[in-house]
């Protein structure tokens, strides 16, 4: 079986290609999605439809947009890791992890321990918690390969 999981979450760093670098040095059976990743295209996804004047509009229309990978994908993963960064709070992050929970679509937080209680009640619902890249490549090995 080929496991299909959606990273979600934090876009400053460079956590997903740790992640699936580390999926293929160990050549797990995954494939990766996630949603767009380049802020000022994910900001602009709306425009195509005419740029609207008020933010909270352009905003709102570019959500749209954004949701449609996003709610598909994360409807066909298999396994979610939900990473919540440092520096921005990610919002949609959490928002990602709310529908896995309701979706009964397992999920891994993945995110240092100086927000823990911020995200207790995501983590409450998760399958897992890591604190690094190399914990969730190594739960991944496990949940893929394990006999």
């Amino acid at each position: 079986m080929i496991w299909t999981v959606y990273l979600s979450g934090e876009i400053h760093t460079d956590w997903r290609e740790q992640i699936q670098a580390g999926a293929e040095a160990a050549g797990l059976p995954v494939e990766f999605t996630a949603p767009v990743t380049n802020h000022e295209a994910s900001d602009a996804a709306g425009d195509v439809l005419g740029k609207p004047d008020v933010p909270f509009w352009r905003d709102h229309q570019s959500s749209k947009v954004n949701s449609i990978r996003t709610k598909t994908m994360l409807e066909q993963c298999d396994l979610a890791v939900i990473r919540f960064g440092d520096k921005y709070k990610q919002w949609n992050a959490a928002f990602d992890a709310g529908y896995c929970a309701a979706m009964g679509t397992p999920y891994v937080t993945l995110h240092n321990d100086d927000i823990i209680h911020p995200l207790k009640e995501v983590d409450a619902a998760a399958m897992a918690w890591a604190q690094t890249p190399e914990q969730v490549v190594e739960v991944l090995k496990y949940v893929t390969s394990a006999k």
